[in-house]
C-alpha cells in the first residue's frame, strides 16, 4: 500500500500517562459562593458522568430555568453565531428545557435569530438591566478582557451566578510560565519566518513584560474576580490560568478555575458505518501565520507520494497558492486530493463522518473547534506538539490521535502515516472516539456541565 515502511500503531502511548484522560480539577466549595452572586437554591446532587451512558439525559433541577449567554461584541447573530461558542451554549441550554437567550450589543440585524437579544452596550454595564431579566445564571464570553470588566461587575452586582469563559490556551501572561509564554510569543509572531516576524516577537515580549505585567494583568485579574467560575477550554489552559490567578487572588481565585470546553453541534456524530482511508483538513487557508497552508501543502504532498492508498479532502477557501500546488501534483496524486472550497455545516459533518483522520497544520489554536467536531464524528486527530496547541494534548489522550514530535512536514507526514496505520491495525475505533468526545463536547452535555457548576459547585467531568 505504501512506498515507505509504516510505523507501528502506538497503542496506549497517546494516553499521556493518564494526565488528560480524567481531567478533574479541584472542586469549587459551596462556601466560596457567599457574597459573590450565588443563586439562592436548594442543594442538589452532582450530575455524574456515568449517568449519561445509556440512560438518556439526567433529570435537571426545574428551578434552574433561565440562563443567558453574552458576547459583548457586535458580531453577526445568524445561524453561524448559533453554531458555536456563546450561541451554541444557548442552544445547548434550550435542549435541556432551560429558558435561554443570547445577548449582544448593537441594533437588530435582518439575519439575527429570534433567540438573540440586541441591546445598547450601556445596558450590559447596568446591574439593573441584568436584574430585570430575573436570571439564574450568565455565561459571559469576554475573554477576561479588561475593557469588559464593568459588564462582569454588573452581572455580579445583580446577584447572578457568573461563568466567565476564557477562549484561549491560557498563556495570557508571563506569570503563567515564562518559558512557555516566550515560546508562544515567537509562534504568534510568525515562527521566525522573516525579519518582520522577529520584530513582532520582540515587540510582543516587551509589551508583555512591561504594560502587560503592570497594567493589563492587574486589570484582567479585577475582571476575573467578579466570577463564580472561570471556565477554561482545555486542561492545560486551566493549569496556566491557575498560576496567574494564584498571583492575583491566591487560593480563592485559583480555586474558581475549572475545565469547560467549547460546545460542538450534535450534527457532528458517528453511530454506524465505515470510514474511508481519508484525511480531512479544514481551515481558513488565507491565514498564512496561523493556519500555515504552506505546511499543509508540503505535508500532504509527501503523504500522497508515500502512500498510494490514501485520499485527502481539504475544505476552506481555496487560495491561488493552493490551486497552483494542486495543479503541480501528478495526475494520480491530484486525483486523490480534493479541494472543496467552503462547505456548509451539513456537508462538513458528512466529510468528517467518512474520514479516518483529521489533520491540523496550525501554528496555534485557542481551542480547535474543527478538531473537536472531527472527534465527535469519530475521527482521530493529528497536529504538531506545541505550547500554542494546548487543547490538542487533551484531544489525543483517549486513543484518539497523535501529535508530531517535530513541527515540520516530514514529522507531520510520518505522524499521519502512523495514525493511518493505527486505523488499519484496529487501534482506532470510530464509535468509541465519537462516544467519548460526544459526551464531553456536544452542546447539551456542555450545558449540563454549566448547570452542574451552579447547582453543586463540583468540578467538571
Amino acid at each position: 500500500m505504501a512506498a515507505s515502511p509504516r510505523p507501528d500503531c502506538p497503542r496506549g502511548r497517546d494516553a499521556a500517562a493518564g494526565l488528560f484522560a480524567a481531567p478533574w480539577l479541584p472542586p469549587i466549595r459551596a462556601d466560596k459562593w457567599v457574597g459573590r452572586g450565588r443563586p439562592t437554591l436548594p442543594a442538589a446532587p452532582p450530575i455524574r458522568a456515568d449517568k449519561w451512558v445509556g440512560r438518556g439525559r439526567p433529570t435537571l433541577p426545574i428551578f434552574l430555568m433561565r440562563w443567558f449567554t453574552c458576547t459583548p461584541v457586535a458580531f453577526g447573530g445568524g445561524a453561524d453565531f448559533f453554531a458555536r461558542d456563546s450561541g451554541l451554549v444557548c442552544r445547548g441550554l434550550q435542549m435541556l428545557g432551560v429558558e435561554s437567550r443570547a445577548v449582544m450589543p448593537g441594533t437588530r440585524q435582518e439575519q439575527d435569530d429570534a433567540d438573540l437579544i440586541r441591546t445598547q452596550f450601556s445596558n450590559l454595564e447596568s446591574a439593573e438591566w441584568w436584574k430585570s431579566h430575573e436570571l439564574d445564571g450568565v455565561v459571559l464570553y469576554a475573554w477576561g478582557s479588561p475593557k469588559f470588566r464593568i459588564v462582569a461587575a454588573a452581572i455580579q452586582q445583580a446577584g447572578i451566578f457568573l461563568v466567565l469563559n476564557q477562549d484561549n490556551g491560557g498563556l495570557v501572561s508571563p506569570l503563567a510560565g515564562v518559558g512557555d509564554w516566550l515560546r508562544e510569543q515567537w509562534i504568534l509572531a510568525g515562527q521566525g519566518r522573516g525579519a518582520m516576524a522577529w520584530l513582532r516577537c520582540g515587540g510582543q515580549v516587551l509589551r508583555g513584560v512591561s504594560v502587560g505585567l503592570f497594567l493589563t494583568d492587574t486589570r484582567r485579574a479585577a475582571h476575573l474576580k467578579h466570577s463564580n467560575v472561570i471556565a477554561c477550554v482545555s486542561p492545560k489552559a486551566a493549569g496556566y490560568y491557575r498560576k496567574v490567578c494564584w498571583w492575583y487572588g491566591g487560593a480563592d481565585l485559583a480555586g474558581r478555575v475549572v475545565l469547560l470546553p467549547h460546545a460542538v453541534e450534535t450534527r457532528f456524530g458517528f453511530s454506524d458505518g465505515t470510514k474511508r482511508r481519508q484525511v480531512a483538513c479544514v481551515g481558513r487557508w488565507q491565514d498564512v501565520v496561523q493556519k500555515r497552508p504552506w505546511l499543509l501543502m508540503e505535508t500532504i504532498g509527501l503523504l500522497v507520494a508515500a502512500d498510494d492508498g490514501v485520499e485527502v479532502v481539504i475544505a476552506g477557501q481555496v487560495t491561488s497558492e493552493l490551486e497552483k500546488w494542486h495543479r503541480s501534483l501528478t495526475d494520480d496524486r491530484r486525483s486523490r486530493v480534493r479541494l472543496l472550497g467552503r462547505v456548509d455545516r451539513e456537508e462538513l459533518a458528512g466529510i468528517l463522518r467518512e474520514s479516518q483522520v483529521f489533520y491540523s497544520p496550525s501554528a496555534y489554536e485557542s481551542f480547535g473547534i474543527a478538531a473537536a467536531e472531527a472527534l465527535c464524528s469519530g475521527c482521530s486527530v493529528v497536529a504538531g506538539r506545541s505550547v500554542s496547541m494546548a487543547s490538542f494534548e487533551w484531544f489525543v489522550a483517549e486513543h484518539s490521535g497523535t501529535l508530531s514530535e517535530t513541527d515540520d512536514a516530514a514529522g507531520h507526514m510520518w505522524t499521519l502515516e502512523r495514525e493511518l496505520t493505527c486505523w488499519e491495525q484496529g487501534g482506532r475505533v470510530a464509535r468509541e472516539i465519537a462516544g467519548v468526545w460526544g459526551l464531553r463536547l456536544h452542546a447539551d452535555r456542555v450545558a449540563e456541565q454549566v448547570l452542574q457548576l451552579a447547582v453543586s459547585g463540583t468540578g467538571v467531568s
